[in-house]
């Protein structure tokens, strides 16, 4: 099923005035909800336009990829982890993701009120897009906060893989066919300054990725393969332009590509901060690796010589057939949105669908 998906995209699109101007006039949920629909069928329709194989909604819906994790389960609290982002105004700035500070447990489904609207107005195949647990061993531990209900990362993990079980089996019972973990928080493992960090700090960089994916492969685990596409994409960070980490893929490709049990890996590669191609190569093959060659964090279009070019220099390393094309990451991973405007992330778009069909 998944061969036929050359023209990808990771999930968020860029929110349209209106929708940002609700939610900070903090309409009534009702209201709210209406702009929501309204904006996320527009989306449908731009997409429909572009030619995408895919679509989403956009994670119209989330304050920020992650933010439904702590809508939905009770036990996190409003203490932050910093990150140094660099980029476009970097500097230390808190994470959109919630600190835990009590036991967790799950109110509601994440996405709750995504799915019925997808299912019901898609115009296509859809994805479902989640935060991988993993994050949450980083994003959300907090000492002096997390440690005094979950002594470890992994005593944590283990709840949160559940939590997100519970949300993949329900995804998978109504019909879902696509399945995406969003795991920014590996490449803290393939940068250079964040393990030097981590040891510092007494920690295990390579032990932490193995637990991270043993918890993201136990919480895919059950998953009717024939019939559900799983997916993840690693991303460097991404808010209003910034990224916080650096590297090629090479300090974690072994483990990361023939250890974690998903189909498809969606892979930044839009900058020479991500590395060189080499590391496909251990790619297993039958899996699909989605080249994440095409910008979101400027305004810039690339031209179909360098994607061609760049695919090429790919299929090197991994078959033609086992690849497919999308932007580096979503348009606005956070509400507001990375720096280019509606129309730059629709050419993007069509210019993947594009190079797809020409390519493919």
């Amino acid at each position: 099923m998944h061969s036929v998906i050359r023209a990808e995209q990771v999930g968020s699109l860029l929110r349209p005035g209106e929708l940002l101007q609700a939610r900070e006039a903090r309409v009534s949920e009702q209201e709210l909800r209406a702009v929501e629909d309204r904006c996320i069928l527009e989306a449908f329709q731009k997409q429909r336009e572009t030619g995408v194989d895919i679509f989403t909604d956009g994670e119209m819906r989330r304050g920020s990829w992650l933010t439904d994790m702590a809508e939905a389960v009770d036990g996190f609290v409003r203490e932050k982890v910093m990150l140094e982002w660099k980029g476009p105004g970097g500097g230390a700035e808190a994470s959109t993701a919630n600190a835990v500070g009590a036991k967790l447990r799950k109110a509601r489904k994440l996405t709750a009120f995504e799915l019925p609207f997808l299912k019901k107005f898609a115009p296509g195949p859809y994805k479902i897009t989640l935060p991988a647990p993993s994050n949450f061993m980083l994003a959300s531990y907090k000492p002096g906060v997390t440690d005094r209900f979950y002594p470890t990362h992994s005593d944590l993990l283990n709840d949160l893989v559940e939590i997100m079980r519970d949300e993949i089996q329900w995804l998978v019972a109504e019909g879902v066919t696509y399945i995406q973990f969003d795991a920014p928080y590996y490449s803290h493992y393939l940068d250079p300054h964040q393990r030097e960090q981590m040891r510092e700090a007494g920690r295990h960089p390579d032990q932490e990725l193995e637990i991270g994916i043993a918890g993201d492969n136990a919480a895919l685990a059950g998953i009717p393969r024939a019939r559900v596409i799983t997916a993840l994409h690693v991303c460097r960070g991404n808010s209003r332009s910034r990224w916080y980490t650096e590297g090629g893929y090479d300090a974690i490709a072994e483990k990361l590509f023939q250890t974690l049990d998903v189909d498809r890996f969606l892979l930044e590669y839009d900058t020479e901060r991500s590395g060189g191609f080499e590391p496909l190569r251990l790619v297993p093959r039958g899996k699909i690796v989605v080249l994440g060659l095409v910008t979101t964090k400027e305004s810039r279009l690339e031209s179909s010589e360098e994607l061609q070019r760049r695919i090429d220099e790919a299929a090197r390393h991994i078959p033609l057939e086992n690849l497919a094309l999308s932007p580096q990451c979503g348009f606005a991973s956070v509400a507001a949105g990375n720096l280019l405007s509606m129309d730059d992330q629709w050419r993007k778009l069509a210019l993947v669908s594009e190079m797809a069909r020409k390519v493919w």
